[in-house]
């Protein structure tokens, strides 16, 4: 049985590279990319080679600039020969009001939030429909959902990953892949780091659950919804301890 292949971009840290480890530890060889994170993207790359004994192959780069895309997906077909899972969790924030965001800080939300899924998923289908099968699984936000305050650009860059997620899994669902998303809450990675331990404590206090989700609830649920039937597509699947 041939082993089975997962890219997962921005996994140098946090989310990415917890999905980058669960994945490794199914069995999967793995493509994994980040942007400027060489030596950590490097060191994870070592650590799946080494622990789960699977190929890995770091790619660094822009993953919003097509040509990087095309040419990271070349290596991955010269590697591996096919593709059957593309996590897109490669994400950044602002946090601030709209009428002090630059022009350049809106477009690069947008380019790395939602462009990197148009040129990874036009690159990743291909490959897939090939085997007649794959998963996309897009790792967005609940304030893709509802919107939150003084974060307009990536609620609006989220609300566009809820949207395309829907859209490009009506178009896949005849050729037998999967196209879902996870709207996550308030997860413990980097970029939660912005609040102090009093609004952190807030938050948590406004979350059913009474904590933040770790990186690795959501890698489970990830892999989880890569391997469903798929017939289960177009979801939106909100992870976020009943907070919204």
């Amino acid at each position: 049985m041939q082993v089975k292949v997962v890219f997962v971009t921005g996994a140098s840290h946090g989310i990415g590279e917890a999905v980058a480890l669960e994945f490794a530890r199914k069995g999967y060889a793995l493509a994994i990319n980040c942007l400027s994170s060489k030596d950590k993207l490097e060191r994870l790359a070592q650590v799946i080679t080494e622990r789960f004994h699977v190929p890995c192959l770091p790619l660094v780069g822009d993953i919003s600039d097509e040509t990087f895309v095309e040419n990271a997906f070349g290596a991955i077909r010269e590697k591996f020969g096919r593709i059957d899972v593309l996590v897109n969790n490669a994400g950044i924030s602002y946090i601030g009001l709209l009428t002090d965001m630059r022009l350049a800080e809106w477009e690069r939300v947008m380019q790395v939030n939602l462009t990197s899924l148009f040129c990874c998923c036009k690159h990743a289908i291909p490959l897939m429909l090939r085997e007649k099968s794959g998963a996309i699984v897009n790792i967005s936000s609940v304030w893709g959902n509802v919107g939150a305050s003084c974060e307009v650009a990536y609620s609006a860059s989220k609300g566009g990953v809820n949207a395309f997620t829907k859209a490009l899994a009506k178009e896949l669902a005849p050729s037998g892949i999967s196209v879902n998303a996870i709207a996550c809450g308030a997860i413990n990675t980097r970029m939660n780091q912005c609040f102090s331990q009093e609004e952190h404590q807030q938050l948590e206090e406004e979350i059913p659950a009474g904590r933040f989700g770790t990186p690795e609830e959501v890698a489970r649920l990830a892999a989880s919804i890569a391997e469903s039937p798929s017939y289960l597509t177009g979801q939106v699947i909100s992870l976020d301890g009943g907070w919204r």
